[in-house]
Parts: C-alpha cells; structure tokens; sequence
C-alpha cells in the first residue's frame, strides 16, 4: 500500500462501501466511487470522484477504471440469497459479467490490486463443520455460486497476469448505515422499534458469524498493506445462533420482540462456523461482540435517539 494511492470502489455508495471510502479518505487515498446512486452524504462528495451508472452498461466500467487506478475494491453485486434464487440470470450479469469486465479493464491499465468482496456462501453446506480458506467451494445457490465463480476468475488474473488478486469472505455483515437492509438484525431493530415481532427460520438454533462493519473495513485494509493474495475469511470468529441474536436484541433495546417461527428455506446452511486465523495472523483482531456491535445499530432505528436534538445537529 502506498502512502496515497488511487482507489476505485465499485459499490462505494453502499452499506459496506460508504464505510470503506471514509476509511480511505481518512487515509489520504484519491478515491472513485462507482454505483448505481450518488454518494448519499454531501459532505464526503467533494472529496471523491463518482461514476454513477450501472457497471453493466457499456462505458460505464471503462469511465471507472482509469490509467491511473491503483487498486480496484469490488463491492458492487447482488447481495441476497433470496433474490439470486429468484432471478439467477441477473445474479450472474452482476456478479460474474461485471467482474470479467473490470478485471479486463484493470489488466488493460496495469491495474496492480483487486480486492474482491466474496461469501462464505462458496462453501455450501459443511454441516457444522469450522470453515476454512481450505474448504472445498460447493456452493447451494446462485449468490454462492457466482460469487465462487468470480473466485476463480481473480484466480486465474493473479496466475496469468500477475494481479494481485484478494477474496475477502465475509461472514454476515451489520453495523451503522443498515437501515435500508433486509438482514436479520436490520429486521430485529425495525420490530424493536415498531413494536413488532420477528420470524425466525426453524427453531433458531442455525448458527452464524455475525460481523461488524467497521471491522470488515480493518480486514480489507489489513489485506491490502500485506499484499495478501488468494481466499482470506473475514467474520467475527464467535459463531451465535439465531436465538442469541434475538435475546441480544431484547437487551440491547429494551423491547419484548416476539419471535414466530417459519419453515427454514431451500438453500439455508444450518451452520457457519469460521476459522478467522488467517487474518488474525495479518494483525486482524475484531473489536465488537454481538452486543456492543448492536448497541451500535440501535440509535439509527430508536425513535427516542432520532427526536433527540443531538441526533437532529448529527443528520
């Protein structure tokens, strides 16, 4: 990593990359977003250069990568399971066309870094086995599956055109900024708030990783300054099931959150479990648990903090 380089963001005006461009701003990097929207907050906008379009459609990527980029964050895809299921063809052209295109782009301009935001969906189903960089990638649904196939493209960019190509995969993301999200703890505070229930999938004993924001962003920067190339899993390393996550809930904002129970879905891993050694061996450390990092979330959906004058002077 130099000391300022030229970064481009594809997705940057996301939940994920609008944590990330304020990173790299931070650090003095000349940063690109590339989205389908503007940048959604007018002060960040003057200091960043902005694509706005969909990186399907022609011109668009080759407006994004320029001669002079540095290093290519590709955070833009479908992110839903669901959606992917019902629509894999769409899935496909977001996350596999888009990723052959901007990876053309960043060979034909000497292009040295790709950083890749990739899913430990690529795994499959292991049961409740610990999931490592090593595990073989039988993915279950079209998310998986195009997100492993974008895998193994950046793979054979680093073999062949010496990229330097990094798969960060992330465990179940939340934080500050998920409003807009359909996750599960984005559904735990809207009920918190509303005074609604959840649905909880089986009897809520699926296990997952559940991982901060703000500590995805570290990994990522963790992974560019060491120059690490290949798969990398990025989680918290404590696995909750779904009922911790709903306990944790109640405590943190006080509400009673009733929890009904559905069937659980074709394509639902029973359990992720990771092994985040990897990336702790790079100087990865998580700060958050469950409940601090809720207590995190909370404020952006408490009507209380929202009516507040401090939070009023915020926004």
């Amino acid at each position: 990593m130099a000391d300022r380089s030229r970064v481009l963001v594809t997705g940057g005006a996301g939940f994920i990359g609008r944590r990330v461009v304020r990173a790299l701003l931070a650090e003095g990097h000349e940063v690109t977003v590339a989205d389908l929207r503007t940048f959604p907050d007018p002060a960040i906008r003057p200091a960043i250069r902005e694509v706005t379009g969909d990186l399907c459609d022609p011109g668009v990527p080759e407006e994004a990568v320029r001669r002079d980029t540095d290093v290519i964050i590709h955070l833009a895809a479908v992110t839903s399971v669901l959606a992917s299921v019902e629509d894999p063809a769409g899935t496909y052209r977001t996350n596999v066309d888009i990723t052959a295109r901007v990876l053309e782009l960043a060979r034909q301009n000497e292009v040295g870094t790709f950083l890749f935001a990739s899913t430990n969906a690529v795994t499959g189903n292991v049961g409740s086995a610990v999931i490592s960089e090593q595990t073989v990638l039988r993915p279950l649904t079209p998310y998986g599956a195009t997100k492993a196939a974008a895998e193994m493209l950046i793979g054979s960019y680093a073999s062949c055109h010496g990229i330097a190509g990094a798969s960060l995969r992330f465990s179940n993301v939340y934080g500050p900024g998920m409003s807009h999200k359909d996750s599960f703890i984005a559904r735990l505070m809207r009920a918190a708030r509303d005074g609604a229930g959840v649905q909880v999938r089986g009897d809520g004993t699926m296990l997952r990783d559940v991982v901060h924001v703000d500590d995805i962003v570290q990994g990522l920067l963790l992974a560019w300054r060491a120059g690490h190339t290949g798969p990398l899993i990025l989680g918290s390393g404590q696995t909750v099931s779904v009922n911790e996550m709903v306990a944790t809930a109640r405590q943190v904002t006080g509400a009673p959150i009733p929890a009904g129970h559905v069937p659980v879905p074709r394509g639902e891993m029973p359990a992720v479990v990771v092994d985040i050694s990897a990336a702790k061996a790079l100087g990865y450390q998580p700060a958050y648990d469950l409940a601090s990092g809720m207590a995190t979330v909370w404020p952006e959906f408490d009507p209380e903090h929202l009516q507040s004058p401090a939070a009023a002077v915020r926004a």
